[in-house]
């Protein structure tokens, strides 16, 4: 389990550009602010972006026209009590942030109440350092109740009433006995929140197959479905064992370049298109999409006097076909169009591996060579002196 990092009385910014007083974890809800620097942005509403532990953000009211900034830490109103968070972002900006959240009434809206004081942020620090001390009991406590669920992650609210619960579960679970056994052990007000495998993965953190940070640990903030025909698409190999992720999910990098591989293939021949030549029939074997180009096979099982060509040009040999027409070869030459080789991967590190020997050879031989006019050198010197 991470732990959280404090949250700072003050930190300097720079016309609500900084990108600090947001620690490792919260990065994701770091929106940079590209209207910060028009005059007049903040005048234009008094929403402000709160930004609490992991994910979780709220919007709220200026009503006391404090001067806040990117990085000022508030408390802000709750239910019951107030609670402690980071400016993330203020101006115009906050009520495009409104819409993407689908948050329609603005009735809802709490009030910021102050910058945030010593005492607040004492509160704070006490009620944070609960948290890991609270979640390992509330799983034995679970436990004990025979609950077929995971209690993955406790928040506590700013000034310690309230402790927000998050488990992952597969099905419906019944915790209201829970519910009373966790107030009557920790005298806070419970909240229970359910999310899945991928939230939690990203509140726990770890290194993908990749060798960085996961992403939804660092960057992503909504998490997108994602389905094997995304692989199917990229031709990636249907092997779960690589294709899940750490939370035993399709990985959500999946997603990233599908839309790229989806508008080049609109460009490649079908895969049962047969070509046909006037030495025999061609069937596709394999075909590399973001490079344009297809490789073909004069047997439909194995791999027989491959052929790669361009895709345009496999067209055109399709248009051929169309018309009743079949062209010599299929690498022949037709309207300007060449037959492509597909470029061999070189291996940069591969070469005469052993010249690094015969330079250690040279280098003995050079020695050897000293050596001996060494000692050439001291015979003549003892015959001279003999002498």
């Amino acid at each position: 389990m991470e732990k959280t990092k404090e949250l700072p009385v003050k930190v300097g910014c720079d016309r609500g550009l900084c990108h600090q007083a947001v620690g490792r974890q919260d990065r994701q809800l770091n929106t940079y602010d590209w209207l910060a620097d028009v005059p007049g942005n903040v005048d234009t509403t008094d929403l402000v972006e709160v930004q609490f532990k992991h994910t979780r953000k709220g919007y709220y009211h200026n009503v006391n026209k404090l001067d806040l900034k990117k990085g000022d830490v508030v408390a802000v109103e709750a239910s019951p009590g107030h609670d402690i968070g980071v400016v993330t972002l203020t101006g115009r900006l906050v009520k495009l942030q409104l819409k993407k959240a689908n948050l329609k009434s603005t009735d809802d809206i709490k009030r910021i109440y102050r910058i945030a004081r010593p005492t607040d942020m004492d509160k704070f620090r006490e009620a944070k350092a609960r948290e890991h001390a609270t979640m390992i009991e509330s799983r034995k406590i679970a436990k004990g109740l025979g609950l077929d669920m995971k209690i993955g992650d406790v928040e506590y609210q700013g000034d310690g009433n309230k402790a927000i619960f998050y488990y992952i579960a597969d099905g419906r679970v019944d915790f209201r006995q829970l519910i009373k056994d966790l107030a009557a052990a920790f005298h806070v007000r419970i909240e229970m929140k359910q999310i899945g495998a991928r939230q939690e993965a990203g509140r726990i953190g770890g290194t993908g197959p990749c060798g960085r940070e996961l992403c939804c640990a660092t960057w992503m903030k909504n998490f997108v479905s994602v389905s094997t025909s995304a692989a199917r698409f990229q031709d990636i190999s249907l092997n779960p064992q690589k294709l899940a992720g750490m939370c035993a999910k399709l990985k959500c990098c999946l997603n990233y370049e599908v839309d790229d591989y989806i508008e080049a293939g609109k460009r490649m021949p079908g895969r049962e298109t047969v070509l046909q030549t006037q030495d025999g029939d061609y069937h596709l074997f394999k075909s590399d999409i973001l490079a344009g180009l297809v490789t073909y096979s004069t047997d439909k099982n194995i791999a027989a006097n491959l052929q790669t060509i361009t895709a345009a040009h496999a067209r055109e040999v399709i248009e051929m076909n169309r018309r009743g027409e079949k062209p010599l070869t299929l690498s022949e030459e037709e309207e300007g169009n060449k037959s492509v080789e597909k470029p061999h991967n070189v291996d940069l590190a591969g070469g005469d591996i052993s010249r690094f020997d015969k330079a250690k050879k040279k280098k003995k031989k050079k020695k050897s060579g000293n050596r001996q006019n060494d000692t050439r050198n001291t015979e003549s010197h003892d015959e001279s002196h003999a002498e």
